[in-house]
């Protein structure tokens, strides 16, 4: 589900710096997207009316949301790549509209802060998945197993209100997701190794995979670290 399988060949270097930057771009640009329609979301009354009016348009997004991830890694093969591209930007807005909510509720210095020390961790982290030469396949099964847990146990934590439990939930998902994040950087290395960038659909269908990947870790450190060290209006 997190991979697309891609046809063999040999890269340049050249051409897997190409891929890697492509990558990271469409994630800088999704996060940006994101941002911007979270910031012009907080701003219109008639759109926080209609996001936070009515408790269903919330599950109505996360579904969305989580529709268009399953998409993107699930049928990649079967569309194009500006389908897959146009897709993305959707779940990009999408996701910004959801995590308006932040704004709402935490200080703009606070944001501010936690997002710099995500990027910080992030790119530290991220560096060390594209060089180390250790293999992190074997984290693979272990972290989805984890991230799978911390979804059941953040919403079991709903209901249950438990703010010691809801403690332990980031601290593990910090831990998760530095560990994805460095995971799935050596994959997308792994994956400039192997993909015939001479086919432009295929490079542009793997950086999308990638960005999302990678978008998808960032955000939720960065949810995780906010909701440890976050200050509340």
């Amino acid at each position: 589900m997190r991979e697309a399988i891609l046809p063999q060949s040999t890269l340049t270097l050249t051409q897997r710096n190409t891929l890697v930057r492509s990558v990271y771009n469409w994630m800088m640009l999704g996060l940006f997207v994101s941002g911007i329609t979270a910031f012009f979301t907080i701003h219109s009354e008639s759109m926080l009316q209609l996001i936070y009016g009515n408790p269903i348009t919330i599950w109505l997004l996360l579904i969305g949301e989580l529709g268009l991830v399953f998409a993107i890694t699930g049928a990649v093969g079967s569309m194009s790549a500006a389908t897959a591209s146009l897709l993305f930007v959707i779940f990009s807005v999408l996701n910004g509209l959801t995590l308006s909510s932040i704004l709402l509720i935490y200080t703009a210095e606070s944001i501010s802060t936690t997002f710099l020390v995500t990027g910080l961790t992030f790119g530290a982290t991220s560096f060390y998945g594209y060089v180390t030469k250790k293999d992190l396949t074997s984290w693979g099964n272990f972290l989805v197993m984890g991230l799978i847990g911390i979804i059941i146990a953040s919403v079991a934590n709903i209901f249950w209100q438990n703010s010691m439990f809801d403690l332990m939930i980031s601290y593990i998902g910090i831990v998760i997701f530095v560990g994805l994040t460095a995971y799935d950087t050596q994959k997308i290395r792994r994956l400039a190794e192997t993909i015939r960038t001479s086919d432009s659909e295929q490079f542009g269908k793997a950086a999308i995979i990638g960005a999302l990947s990678l978008y998808l870790d960032f955000v939720n450190l960065f949810l995780m670290l906010l909701r440890l060290f976050g200050r509340r209006r």
